[in-house]
């Protein structure tokens, strides 16, 4: 556990270090999120490779809404090795009032010792009418998610998600998709 939040940190500190909110030709998020319907589960259809996930075979955030309108999060990583990894942080508003770019800060014990710079950029790029499908990623497009509701969609939303991807500037041959169990099995086997 101690490595995976080791991995977490200079994770985040790369996204940290991406492009400013304010370069022009940065992606361009949804503007405003109801975080009542966001908050929940969803899980990771696909996304691009990060260092802190590269063991991750399947992964989900859960997300809760607190009363002081930041917002719980808790990230789950199941293994090929079927053994479960999670590290708990929160998402608040990188501008008062916006809530379409959050940072992430993840509790560890890095971030206790020294508060503030264990976080990543959070951009809601897209987010369905019915809240059932989302993308997010960071301005400097090294780092992107595909999210459900549910751990698999249908061709034409998988499609239209990697389409919404590409018009962004993000290289979707980059994707890790998420694995099936069929595949877990056999990779155990």
């Amino acid at each position: 556990m101690k490595r995976l939040l080791i991995i977490l940190f200079a994770g985040l500190m790369l996204a940290g270090c991406a492009t400013s909110g304010l370069d022009p030709l940065a992606p361009k998020t949804v503007k405003s999120v109801n975080l009542k319907r966001y908050q929940g589960t969803w899980y990771e259809l696909a996304r691009m490779p990060m260092y802190f996930q590269r063991d991750c075979a399947q992964s989900e955030a859960h997300y809760t809404l607190k009363p002081d309108g930041n917002v719980a999060v808790l990230n789950r990583c199941l293994t090929a090795q079927w053994q479960w990894e999670e590290v708990k942080g929160t998402a608040y508003p990188q501008e008062p009032g916006k809530n379409d770019k959050l940072w992430v800060e993840f509790d560890t014990w890095f971030s206790r010792l020294i508060p503030g710079t264990a976080k990543g950029e959070y951009w809601v790029l897209y987010v369905s009418d019915d809240y059932k499908t989302a993308i997010v990623g960071d301005p400097s497009r090294k780092y992107l998610w595909l999210l459900s509701r549910t751990p698999t969609v249908n061709g034409v939303v998988r499609e239209e998600l990697l389409s919404k991807a590409r018009q962004q500037g993000y290289d979707t041959t980059r994707l890790i998709w998420r694995a099936s169990e069929q595949q877990m099995a056999e990779t155990s086997n």
